[in-house]
């Protein structure tokens, strides 16, 4: 059995310009990492540093401009739609805005059901409602709940509709792209640990996309820190908050806010200031120099490769460029 469960190489995704025939947006670019069987890879970074066109280029909603997806030891980024049918079984979604991504003209028992029926799971009606009601049962909802419309349900109802939806299937990879982002901060940890218990049990393989880093921290084994593009830290997830090395990602760690007055007024101010620049012309050199606050003249010219300075800890900045890549 491969303890890899999804692997990422070298892979690109370019967006090309509405109306012009050479530029491009940098959405993804050479990303690569490792996620193992019943683990979880955080993936953080600011809105726009290509985290969601990472995950859904991964699921093959977008096709890659270049580089490998491995699925379980299969390369799956040249399959054709026909051909990658069987395997979604084998790698579900659940997207952020549980608002959007439900049918408001189907009932809940529909949603559900349109994978079971997609991949002819069952062969009558009443043994798909069977593993629906103990589904909806599983997700903290209920057989009532079957009948209703999604308009009917609250935000954090609607992502449980959302997780029922990707794990019916029992998937081996689960691509989670900000699922609590868009919900009160009281029903986010309610998902958060649904998610996990659902790892334990089924042995899971998660890839979380999130913003709130203190959550992130929670969730992951490991946690990769994406900016414009390009992937500039990864590690073990106590790792990078306790020793992170890259300035971006000590930025990030320093914007998050203390809960206690008197800590925050002493707290240092975070280090990235501006604005992230245009996908369509980043930087040249390392992508982060404009807003790097140690950028020395070698970042504006020379692209940093992600090395390994011991543990597993991998970072791409010149500051440690003497180590092995």
């Amino acid at each position: 059995m491969n303890d890899i469960m999804l692997e990422v190489r070298d892979l690109t995704k370019h967006f090309p310009v509405s109306g012009s025939k050479r530029q491009v947006v940098h959405a993804v670019d050479g990303v690569s990492f490792q996620v193992p069987r019943g683990k979880t890879l955080g993936l953080v970074g600011e809105s726009g540093c290509g985290k969601s066109s990472c995950a859904r280029t991964i699921i093959r909603i977008y096709d890659p401009t270049s580089g490998q997806i491995i699925l379980d030891g299969q390369d799956i980024t040249h399959l054709t739609q026909r051909q990658l049918i069987p395997l979604r079984r084998n790698i579900q979604m659940i997207f952020q805005d549980p608002y959007a991504s439900l049918n408001a003209r189907m009932t809940v028992r529909d949603i559900i059901e349109e994978p079971l029926r997609a991949h002819k799971v069952c062969a009558t009606a009443r043994e798909a409602d069977e593993l629906i009601y103990e589904m909806l049962d599983r997700v903290g909802l209920s057989k009532e709940h079957a009948n209703r419309y999604a308009h009917e349900f609250s935000g954090g109802q609607r992502q449980r509709v959302g997780i029922a939806r990707a794990l019916i299937l029992h998937p081996k990879v689960v691509i989670c792209d900000e699922p609590i982002s868009a919900l009160d901060v009281s029903i986010q940890a309610q998902v958060v640990n649904l998610l996990k218990q659902f790892q334990e049990e089924q042995g899971l393989t998660y890839l979380f996309i999130a913003h709130d880093l203190s959550m992130v921290r929670y969730v992951s084994d490991e946690v990769g820190v994406m900016y414009l593009g390009k992937l500039v830290e990864l590690c073990e997830a106590n790792e990078i908050y306790d020793h992170p090395l890259h300035p971006y990602t000590q930025g990030l760690l320093a914007a998050i806010p203390i809960p206690d007055p008197q800590l925050a007024r002493a707290k240092t101010a975070s280090s990235i200031e501006g604005d992230i620049p245009s996908p369509i012309s980043p930087p040249s050199g390392c992508r982060f120099h404009t807003r790097c606050p140690r950028a020395t003249p070698l970042c504006s010219q020379v692209e940093p490769v992600m090395a390994d300075v011991g543990g597993g800890h991998r970072v791409a900045c010149h500051l440690f460029s003497q180590c092995t890549p």
